[in-house]
C-alpha cells in the first residue's frame, strides 16, 4: 500500500521552530496544509514568517472530529517543546505533551484521518552514555518532558490499526535558521553567544552526546515519512538524524570554533555534567528514504546566524531572556495576564 500524496494535511505547531519551516516544505510537495496554532511565541520571531494565506489562531486540543475528518494526515508537533519548558509544571506537560497528543489522535481517527505523524523525541533515551542507541533500545527518561513524550508513545500504538496509521518520530537535537528560531537549542545557543560575545560559551563540561540534524532536514524526514508506504512505517518509531552527526557537545563546540577563528572557546568553571546524554543509530530512517544525508552541517549555522546578526544584533539578554527565549517568554505573558496557566490564551 502506498503512502498519502498531494492530500489535506493539519499540522498542529506551524508557527514554531520547526513548523514555520515544515509547512512551505510540504506545500511545495503538492500537500494542502491547514495550520493548528495558538501562537504563543509570535512575539519571538526573528525573521519574516512564510508568505502563505493565514490560518486562524486555534489550539489543537479543541478541533473537534468533524472537523479532523476533512484531512487525509495530521503531523502533530505542538505542545511543550523541551525539558526546561516541561519541568515549569510536570502535570501541564503530562497533560499537553501526553494526554491531550492522544486524544487529538483517539478524535483523528475517529473522523476517519489515515496517518498520523507524530513528534516525540530522543530524550526519550535519557542517560543513554556511549552505546548506539536503536529504535529497539531500552528508554529511560530523565525529565517530565521525557517522560510525556516516552507515556505519549505508548498509548499511540493503543490506537493504531490497519486504516489508521501512527509514525512515531524520535528527533535529535535540531539546529539552524528558522522564522520562530530556538536559541536554547545547543549549537544555535553556542553560535549566539559567539557572535554576540566573542566566546563560545559551554555550559555543562561538554561530554554529553547529542545527535544533531538541520531543521531542514527534519522538514524533508517529515515529507518522507507522510508518503511513505504504510507497511513500512505504520506503527514504527523512527529517530530522526544522522549517525555521522551524533558528536560530544564539546566536540561540536570545537568544531564551530575552527569555523570561528576569533571566538574564544569558555566552559564555565565547575561546569556539571548534563546527564542527558544518548548516541542515536538512525540507519532505519536512512533505510527509508532515498538519499538521507546530511543538507547541512553545523558550522553552517554560522552563516546562517551571521546573517541575522547584522539585521538584528541581539545580545545575550534578549536571546535568553523574555524577549526570546521560550520560558522566559512564557513567565512573562502569564505574568502580564495574557495566558492562562493551561498555556491557553485570555481573552479580552
Amino acid at each position: 500500500m502506498v503512502g498519502v500524496v498531494n492530500g489535506k494535511v493539519l499540522v498542529t505547531g506551524h508557527l514554531g521552530y520547526v513548523g514555520t519551516v515544515l509547512t512551505p516544505v510540504l506545500e511545495q510537495s503538492g500537500w494542502q496544509v491547514t495550520g493548528a496554532d495558538i501562537d504563543l511565541y509570535s512575539d519571538c520571531s526573528v525573521a519574516m514568517l512564510p508568505n502563505r494565506p493565514p490560518c486562524p489562531i486555534a489550539d489543537f486540543r479543541d478541533w473537534p472530529v468533524e472537523a479532523l475528518g476533512q484531512f487525509d494526515a495530521i503531523v502533530h508537533l505542538a505542545g511543550l517543546s523541551n525539558d526546561p519548558l516541561g519541568s515549569l509544571d510536570p502535570g501541564l506537560t503530562h497533560a499537553i505533551n501526553h494526554q491531550a497528543a492522544v486524544e487529538l489522535a483517539r478524535r483523528a481517527r475517529e473522523g476517519g484521518v489515515r496517518r498520523f505523524v507524530v513528534a516525540s523525541s530522543c530524550s526519550v533515551y535519557g542517560g543513554g552514555g556511549e552505546q548506539w542507541l536503536d529504535e529497539s533500545s531500552a528508554t529511560n527518561p530523565l525529565t517530565p518532558y521525557a517522560q510525556a513524550k516516552l507515556d505519549m508513545e505508548q498509548s499511540l500504538f493503543t490506537l493504531c490499526e490497519c486504516d489508521f496509521e501512527v509514525v512515531i518520530m524520535r528527533p535529535g537535537t535540531v539546529f539552524g535558521a528558522s522564522p520562530r528560531l530556538r536559541f536554547d537549542l545547543v549549537t544555535n545557543n553556542l553560535v549566539a553567544w559567539a557572535l554576540s560575545t566573542g566566546c563560545i560559551r559551554l555550559k555543562s563540561d561538554g561530554q554529553a552526546w547529542r545527535p544533531l540534524l538541520h531543521v531542514r532536514d527534519l522538514a524533508r524526514a517529515i515529507s518522507g515519512l507522510l508518503e511513505a508506504p504504510s507497511d513500512q512505517v505504520s506503527g514504527q518509531v523512527f529517530n530522526i538524524g544522522f549517525n555521522t552527526l551524533n558528536l560530544r557537545v564539546i566536540d561540536l563546540a570545537e568544531r564551530l570554533a575552527t569555523a570561528m577563528p576569533k571566538a574564544r572557546l569558555q566552559v564555565e568553571g565547575m561546569a556539571d555534567s548534563d546527564q542527558r546524554s544518548y548516541r542515536v543509530d538512525c540507519t532505519k530512517l536512512a533505510n527509508l528514504l532515498d538519499d538521507w544525508r546530511p543538507s547541512a552541517q553545523p558550522e553552517d549555522v554560522v552563516d546562517e546566524l551571521s546573517e541575522l546578526f547584522v539585521q538584528r544584533p541581539l545580545t545575550p539578554e534578549q536571546f535568553e531572556g523574555a524577549d526570546l527565549a521560550r520560558v522566559a517568554h512564557l513567565r512573562e505573558r502569564m505574568e502580564r495576564g495574557e495566558i492562562d496557566r493551561e498555556l491557553r490564551n485570555v481573552r479580552p
